[in-house]
């Protein structure tokens, strides 16, 4: 059976292939884990990290939140994407919105920690940090293979708590160590650096035979091209030269854009070339 839910021009990574169903996409992870999609419940997520948190309707003032202070409205469960309908707003103007949930906005370093886990305990982290550079909260750009050790004990934890007998991928963002979402599915866009054990590792994960965690990966950096860009023949060849990939995507509001790339600098680079400014 193949990988399920991946995008077509994504095809090329997932090899080989384990023999039963493995969700790709948060829609199949979720279909296909029926004991663990708790995971997916950012509230409960919130909650079980110590976080003030409740539905829309329970008033943050209730809880002891000043009125003037922000607080992040979000659904409580969003397979279609999970940062859809995500926004900041004042602590006394938390909109009745069923379906979703309000928490503190948090502050600090965001962290994406892919997990190969084994029975509920985590074998091997792969972290990476997001920027402070954003674009309607989200990071401009990824530095893959981060290192963090500072947030492996809490995520470990977390994972023998929730994810007990779970044996496959998940993965974990935290911005300033404090949880945001969770996963039944790794960070697709980033698997191109991680070297060519982890697909092997991971399948053998899935499939039940012996497994052997992959060496640290190599890292890289996806830099997200929001706005326009100028996709020409003449850029994409110097970006090939370059040796950055780029992958047009009309699929995420506000993207044209995602360059995958080893070296910084010439990211930047091409960056640049392709928006007209800098990073």
């Amino acid at each position: 059976m193949p990988f399920v839910g991946v995008l077509p021009e994504r095809e090329h990574i997932f090899r080989p292939e384990p023999r039963r169903e493995v969700g790709v996409s948060d829609a199949a992870a979720w279909r296909l884990n029926p004991d663990y999609r708790h995971v997916y419940d950012k509230l409960h997520l919130a909650l079980d990290a110590g976080l003030t948190a409740a539905p829309c309707g329970v008033a943050p003032t209730d809880l002891g939140i000043a009125a003037d202070h922000e607080v992040f409205v979000k659904p409580i469960t969003n397979l279609a994407g999970m940062g859809l309908n995500a926004r900041t707003v004042a602590a006394d103007a938390v909109p009745v919105e069923p379906g979703s949930f309000w928490c503190p906005r948090l502050q600090g370093t965001h962290t994406s920690t892919d997990c190969l886990v084994e029975a509920g305990a985590v074998r091997w982290f792969a972290h990476t940090r997001g920027s402070e550079q954003k674009d309607a909260a989200r990071p401009v750009y990824w530095e893959i293979g981060a290192d963090a050790p500072e947030v492996e004990p809490w995520i470990a934890d977390w994972v023998q708590r929730n994810l007990g007998g779970y044996s496959g991928i998940c993965n974990i963002e935290l911005i300033g160590g404090q949880p945001i979402e969770a996963h039944l599915r790794g960070s697709n866009g980033f698997f191109d650096f991680y070297g060519p054990a982890f697909i092997p590792a991971w399948v053998a994960l899935a499939d039940g035979e012996p497994f052997t965690p992959p060496p640290p990966i190599p890292g890289g950096f996806v830099i997200s091209v929001f706005g326009e860009a100028d996709l020409n023949d003449e850029n994409l060849q110097a970006a090939k030269t370059a040796s950055v990939d780029v992958q047009p995507d009309p699929s995420t509001p506000g993207r044209a854009a995602i360059l995958r790339c080893r070296d910084r600098a010439a990211g930047f680079a091409i960056y640049r070339r392709l928006t007209g400014h800098s990073l």
